[in-house]
């Protein structure tokens, strides 16, 4: 369905003049705080967790995932349930409060940072930062593809042309703004996003039938599942895989376990945990970030695996034979031929702003961790070359070149395998030494950078010598040893995650548990409770024993 050009323009330039009113905002506050790199250590809890729920979820989930959906069924709902324990509950629960002292302790303003004065390495702070700026970009533009296809398909224009003007207008504010600007703009493009999300949801099971007429077409399409999925293990689209079948493998290891607990490692969240200025904030967060999780991601899903009732009413043919095999067009597609016109026009800008917040939180920690923890602190060894903020934008410059040239040479249907693929690596590379730096005082210098180098290097060597999804296409493997990979049977079917991420836990263990731990006076200031926390800690005490006096 054509979109009005007319209509189109003006949507995009009232969503451009809201975008960068509210990014000045962000800016102007800038100048009174160190809030470039930090924010300023003093955002609500509400525009915390919309700016942390839309930096996660991007074109990624609602293109990517949507259309793996609309391959694999809906046995996706389970990364909706991991993302929101985990990525949700846990991080703000559980890991944000002790991340958020902990980094104001040790005057921490980026992710590696905070690991690398938690273990007083520098090492680990610019190897940390040298692996975000490798690979992250890697990550980002699979963000650009999912916004540049969704463009290419609705306005009909050229996908290098897309990416283009996509990708100078995120620039223009995230490099003069900073990371407040960046969670003022997520926050707006966050509320922006649910309104699409909910529309998208509802007109979907009315043009379906209902809730319960949706869910059974497609449960009756079982039959019409293409004979080369079945043989890999595909039931139909709301059933499970067939246990330990290629299928499977991909959806519970790669997808669900790989994005649904790697959500813990992600340095472009994680660090939004030291924006708020006290514990209480972060629990407060949950009741905003958990219900927007589950609107985005479970929406997408859910409209994803639909798709194909849709299609097949109208086409005769499934979603992926619509899009001619390549899942990264099939929520696009979907779009445009089954919404109103002005519904098209409209999602275009929640799409838009999905992967505008989630790229500017990208650029944003590839400018600092390249620009102020591998060059300034690792490589110029914290001694001044210039400002840190200098460094940082010409960090984020040289990134977002990088991600746009990944962007138009990336292979197609690698919109969710790019995002596995980076949440895994950071799994295997961060979880270990992060969970040690937060709950176990033992771990020591040794451990962390151990567990850093083992996770890092098993993961990528099992991404291009074992784990056939990455080894076959790479053609790495089979150039040095001759064959597509070393190892055969099941063992090409298994994610790095389950296995570059218990090795880093066991070196971690290990390595402490033989060198000399950190001084008692050091772990004292790491861990020591500052004011606020002390007087909101004697607050829930006295609460809850007030409680237990009257029964309650």
């Amino acid at each position: 369905m054509a979109v009005n050009t007319s209509t189109l323009i003006l949507f995009v330039l009232i969503y451009l003049v809201c975008t960068f009113y509210v990014a000045r905002l962000g800016y102007k506050k800038n100048s009174q705080t160190d809030g470039y790199m930090l924010a300023g250590r003093q955002v609500h809890p509400a525009i915390m967790a919309l700016s942390y729920g839309a930096a996660f979820i991007s074109t990624s989930a609602i293109i990517g995932f949507g259309g793996v959906a609309a391959s694999l069924g809906m046995g996706l709902l389970w990364l909706v349930f991991m993302n929101i324990f985990f990525g949700i509950f846990i991080a703000f629960v559980v890991f944000g409060p002790r991340t958020r002292r902990m980094g104001l302790n040790l005057g921490s303003i980026t992710y590696p940072e905070f690991i690398g004065k938690r273990f007083q390495s520098r090492f680990i702070q610019g190897f940390s930062g040298l692996l975000i700026a490798v690979f992250m970009p890697l990550y980002a533009a699979s963000v650009l593809i999912g916004a540049g296809r969704f463009l290419e398909t609705t306005l009909g224009i050229n996908y290098n042309l897309a990416l283009l003007i996509f990708t100078i207008i995120i620039a223009s504010y995230v490099i003069k703004g900073g990371l407040l600007s960046v969670m003022y703009v997520d926050a707006m493009q966050g509320t922006l996003m649910l309104l699409g999300m909910a529309f998208l949801l509802v007109f979907t099971y009315s043009k379906l039938g209902g809730v319960v007429g949706a869910h059974q077409a497609l449960t009756d399409m079982a039959s019409l599942v293409p004979q080369a999925l079945v043989d890999q293990g595909h039931r139909g689209w709301t059933a499970m895989p067939a246990f330990n079948s290629p299928i499977w493998w991909t959806m519970i290891s790669t997808i669900t376990l790989g994005v649904g607990i790697g959500v813990l490692a992600q340095p472009q969240l994680a660090v939004r945990f030291m924006t708020v200025k006290d514990d209480r904030s972060l629990k407060r967060a949950v009741l905003v970030g958990g219900p927007f999780i589950l609107m985005m991601a479970g929406v997408a899903y859910v409209v994803g695996a639909l798709s194909n009732v849709y299609f097949y009413r109208t086409t005769g043919m499934i979603s992926l034979q619509v899009a001619g095999g390549n899942t990264d067009i099939i929520m696009p597609e979907f779009l445009n031929q089954a919404m109103p016109e002005t519904f098209v026009a409209l999602f275009m800008l929640s799409l838009l702003a999905a992967a505008m917040s989630t790229a500017a939180a990208q650029f944003h920690t590839m400018g600092t961790s390249i620009g102020h923890d591998f060059y300034q602190q690792g490589l110029m060894n914290g001694k001044s070359t210039g400002t840190a903020v200098h460094a940082t934008k010409l960090g984020i410059a040289f990134t977002i070149l990088v991600s746009v040239a990944l962007a138009y040479i990336l292979p197609v249907s690698i919109i969710a395998r790019a995002t596995a693929m980076f949440m895994g690596l950071c799994t295997s590379a961060f979880l270990p030494l992060y969970m040690g730096a937060l709950f176990w005082k033992r771990t020591t210098r040794a451990g962390a950078t151990a567990s850093l180098v083992v996770g890092s290097i098993s993961s990528l060597f099992w991404l291009i010598f074992v784990h056939a999804k990455e080894a076959v296409p790479l053609k790495i493997c089979l150039a040095i040893f001759g064959k597509e990979t070393l190892l055969t049977g099941t063992w090409p079917l298994v994610d790095p995650i389950l296995v570059a991420t218990p090795l880093a836990f066991l070196t971690l263990i290990v390595v402490s548990l033989m060198t000399v731990p950190p001084s008692a006076e050091f772990l004292k200031k790491a861990y020591r409770l500052r004011f606020e926390d002390e007087e909101e800690e004697i607050s829930e005490t006295a609460s809850h024993k007030a409680a237990e006096s009257t029964g309650i």
